[in-house]
C-alpha cells in the first residue's frame, strides 16, 4: 500500500487546481512553493511584495514566472473585492471603507479570489492564528449547500491502513444536528480521498448499554444521520451508532456487543461526541500507536480553505496543499 502522502501526491497532481498560498512573507511557503511546483501539484498564487517573492522563490531554485504573484495592495482587482465583500457584509455595519482595508489583508484577498472563481481553495495558518485563518471562509464562502456546520478532521495512517477522526479541532460540544453534518461532511471527505466511507457514531454507551446524557445525545444523532446519509448518498454509505470504539473498529468485540452493527466491527471514519474525546483521540494515537496525522482538515465549506500548524514545516504545506487541491476536485 502506498503512503498515503504519496497517494495524495499522485492524486492533486491529476488535477489543475489553482491554491492561493498567501503567507508569501514566510520562507516555509516559498521552500514548499518550490516542492510543489517540481511535483506540478497545482497552479499557485502567492501574495506578497512582488519584489521579495521573486528573489524568496529563486532562493530555493524556483521560477518565479511558472506562479501568479499578487500583492493585494495593488492589485487591479482591489477596488472589485472591496464592493463585494461590502455587499457580502454590509448587513453586519461594515462600511466601504473599512471593507477596502479589510481586503488587503492577504487572507481575505485570497478568500475573494476563490469567491470570484479566480481560484480553488486557499491554504493559510503558517503565521496566522486558526481564527483569522478561517474567519474569511466562513464569512465569505459559507458553508456548501445543505451543510450548517463547518467541522475539521484528521487523516490518521498507518503503512497498511488510513483512519478518518472528526471533528478533533474545531465544534467544541456539537448539537444532534452538528454531528449529523460532521458525518456527512466526513464522509463525503473520505470518498473524494478514494476511501470507503463506514461511519461509527462513538459513544461511551453501545447501543443503550448506558442512558446518560451524552449516550442519548449520541444515540439521538446516530439515527437523525442515518436517515441524513441515506437520503444523501444511498448505500454507499454506512453509517451507525452508537458505538463504544472496540465494537465500532474490532469485529471479534461487535459480534458480541452489536451483532447487528451493519459495521460489523470495520468501521473507517470516527466520529467523537465532542472536542475534547477528538482531540485527545487522535493525539494519543499520534503518539502512541505511531499514526502519522494529517490535518487538522476543514470540511463542509463550498469551497476548500484549510489551516495550517504555526509549527508546520514545508512538507505539511505541500501535503496541505495537496489535500485542499483534491477537494477542490471533489467541489
Amino acid at each position: 500500500m502506498a503512503s498515503f502522502f504519496d497517494a495524495i501526491i499522485k492524486q492533486a497532481s491529476q488535477t489543475t487546481k489553482t491554491i492561493v498560498l498567501p503567507e508569501g512573507c514566510d520562507s516555509r511557503t516559498l521552500e514548499a512553493a518550490a516542492e510543489i511546483l517540481d511535483r506540478r501539484l497545482a497552479n499557485l498564487v502567492i501574495l506578497g511584495d512582488i519584489s521579495a517573492l521573486e528573489k524568496g522563490l529563486r532562493s530555493y531554485g524556483a521560477d518565479p514566472s511558472q506562479i501568479q504573484l499578487v500583492d493585494p495592495r495593488t492589485d487591479a482587482r482591489l477596488d472589485d473585492f472591496a464592493q463585494a465583500f461590502y455587499e457580502l457584509r454590509k448587513h453586519k455595519g461594515i462600511t466601504l471603507e473599512q471593507a477596502r482595508a479589510a481586503v488587503q489583508d492577504e487572507i481575505c484577498f485570497g478568500t475573494m479570489m476563490i469567491k470570484c472563481g479566480t481560484a480553488d481553495g486557499l491554504v493559510a495558518g503558517a503565521c496566522h492564528s486558526t481564527g483569522n485563518t478561517l474567519r474569511p471562509a466562513l464569512q465569505i464562502i459559507k458553508p456548501a449547500p445543505g451543510i450548517s456546520t463547518v467541522s475539521s478532521m484528521f487523516f490518521m495512517c498507518w503503512p497498511d491502513k488510513v483512519l478518518l477522526f472528526a471533528d478533533c479541532g474545531l465544534i467544541e460540544d456539537p448539537s444532534e444536528r452538528q454531528l449529523v453534518d460532521i458525518a456527512v461532511s466526513t464522509a463525503r471527505t473520505a470518498m473524494q480521498f478514494g476511501f470507503e466511507a463506514r461511519v461509527a457514531m462513538l459513544s461511551y454507551s453501545t447501543k443503550g448499554s448506558a442512558t446518560g446524557p451524552n449516550a442519548m445525545k449520541m444515540a439521538i444523532a446516530s439515527e437523525k444521520a442515518k436517515e441524513t446519509i441515506h437520503n444523501i448518498f444511498g448505500d454507499t454509505v454506512i453509517l451507525d451508532g452508537e458505538l463504544q470504539f472496540d465494537a465500532a473498529y474490532i469485529p471479534s468485540v461487535a459480534a458480541k456487543k452489536a451483532p447487528d452493527s451493519p459495521l460489523k466491527g470495520n468501521a473507517n471514519i470516527f466520529v467523537f461526541p465532542d472536542l475534547s474525546a477528538g482531540n485527545i483521540c487522535y493525539k494519543s494515537t499520534q503518539r502512541l500507536a505511531g499514526a502519522e496525522a494529517y490535518g487538522p482538515i476543514v470540511q463542509g465549506l463550498a469551497k476548500p480553505v484549510n489551516d495550517l500548524s504555526r509549527g508546520c514545516n514545508p512538507h505539511d504545506i505541500v501535503a496541505a496543499v495537496a489535500i485542499t487541491a483534491i477537494q477542490a476536485g471533489g467541489n
